[in-house]
């Protein structure tokens, strides 16, 4: 469903670890700072992933979902873009969060996803390059730059959260969230003046 052509963007950031001792939450309150102060017409719907309650199985499945499900189904697709939040374990990324994405279909379709990683030495890129294959099977557009925290643990957060690395990291959080506008906004148009199917 979307926002309306001319109504401000909404976002949804999806924090995709669930794990104890994660640091997700602090890369995705840095990313969100960065985003508001960015477009601060846009609303960003914040999904963590270690707070919900999900199903089991998608309602096309036969599985009648909860009220609370299918609200979280109705924030995904009133989303116009996503950003997705994600470590890197063993190369890929976390099952909760496969598991999020499974549970939607159509409400992905023909809107652009972002993603901002973090890791050891690879920073996460495994991670995005295999969520990249998932998302091109949902019909979405994934954004091509993105934000990836290399040895995070040690080299880009304090204990307070702010990047070490302000200037670095600030500016390709600036080349994702542009790219994540023009896509948006054009996708948005495009889904209003001839639905997508």
């Amino acid at each position: 469903m979307s926002s309306p052509k001319n109504s401000p963007l909404r976002v949804a950031i999806v924090i995709g670890s669930t794990r104890e001792g994660r640091l997700a939450p602090t890369v995705g309150t840095w990313f969100t700072d960065q985003a508001a102060a960015h477009a601060p017409d846009t609303h960003f719907d914040i999904i963590d992933l270690a707070d919900l309650d999900l199903p089991d199985a998608h309602p096309a499945w036969g599985y009648e979902p909860t009220p609370h499900q299918a609200e979280l189904a109705s924030r995904v697709d009133a989303a116009d873009a996503f950003v997705i939040v994600t470590p890197e374990y063993n190369h890929s990324f976390p099952a909760h969060l496969k598991h999020f994405i499974d549970l939607h279909r159509t409400e992905w379709q023909a809107k652009p996803v972002g993603f901002v990683s973090y890791g050891g030495v690879g920073g996460g890129l495994r991670a995005v390059e295999q969520l990249r294959l998932v998302f091109a099977e949902l019909h979405t557009v994934t954004i091509r730059d993105g934000v990836s925290f290399h040895r995070v643990t040690g080299d880009h957060f304090a204990e307070d959260g702010p990047a070490h690395d302000e200037q670095g990291a600030a500016g390709a959080a600036k080349v994702l969230l542009d790219q994540l506008d023009w896509w948006a906004t054009a996708l948005r148009t495009a889904r209003t003046e001839r639905p997508y199917s």
